[in-house]
């Protein structure tokens, strides 16, 4: 009895490790199915990591010829930048034609005074100063006085008794200025201040009237023919840092 109790616990127990080495052995072939596929699997990534770098180079070449496009564009654009300011400075000093919205000054004699023989030829320079100054204050732009453009180092002086703008002289009557103003409205503004003007009442006293007109088109004055001469001014030696 004994013994059949054995043999039937050896046989179960047989059974049992027979059964757990076919087991084991099955989870041991398992893995080289696995290992295949996944050798597969790498192949692919592998070949989608190569287009992915092609992908790269080629944004990175795109991105580089982008960047020199801009680089040229950047330096062109500084010139261009140079040349506006450049034209700019021009203006701001008188040496460009320039056009807008303006008012008509003529200086002429009374004619009233002729018919008696009194003799006007002339303008005085400090009845010019004065006229300039109110424009001036009036927020006018350009100015010419004769076909002369008036900038910042104008001179109006007599010289040997006539009166010269910049060594042009102001001989012959009547005598044109044109002004120009920063726009329509403005040009509006100065004419009416003008027409009620206190110094060009003062012409009357020269036997001179000031008339005042609004053309409706656009004014034109020319740039300074002159050279501008300037003083007290040199060149910054770039050797010690700017400094003179």
């Amino acid at each position: 009895m004994d013994k059949f109790k054995k043999n039937i616990n050896f046989t179960l127990i047989t059974i049992v490790i027979g059964f757990m080495v076919a087991i084991q052995f099955r989870t041991v072939k398992e893995p080289v199915v696995r290992d295949t596929r996944d050798t597969w699997q790498l192949r692919e990534d592998v070949m989608k990591e190569n287009e992915l770098q092609i992908k790269l180079i080629r944004e990175v070449r795109s991105n580089e010829e982008k960047i020199a496009k801009y680089e040229t564009e950047l330096k062109q654009s500084k010139e261009q930048i140079l040349r506006e300011t450049l034209s700019e400075l021009k203006e701001e000093a008188g040496l460009t034609n320039v056009q807008g919205n303006g008012i008509i000054l003529n200086i002429e004699p009374v004619y009233e005074e002729l018919l008696i023989g009194t003799p006007v030829t002339t303008v005085s320079p400090d009845l010019l100063k004065r006229l300039v100054n109110e424009l001036n204050m009036y927020n006018a732009l350009h100015i010419s006085i004769d076909g002369q453009r008036l900038i910042n180092t104008t001179v109006i002086r007599d010289i040997n008794g006539e009166t010269k703008v910049d060594g042009h002289s102001l001989n012959r009557l009547p005598i044109e200025i044109k002004v120009i103003a920063e726009d329509a409205k403005s040009a509006d503004k100065l004419f009416k201040r003008m027409q009620v003007s206190k110094s060009a009442d003062e012409f009357f006293i020269d036997n001179l009237r000031v008339k005042v007109q609004k053309p409706e088109g656009i004014i034109t004055i020319p740039a300074y023919e002159n050279t501008i001469r300037i003083r007290g001014m040199e060149p910054v030696n770039t050797d010690k840092g700017g400094n003179s």
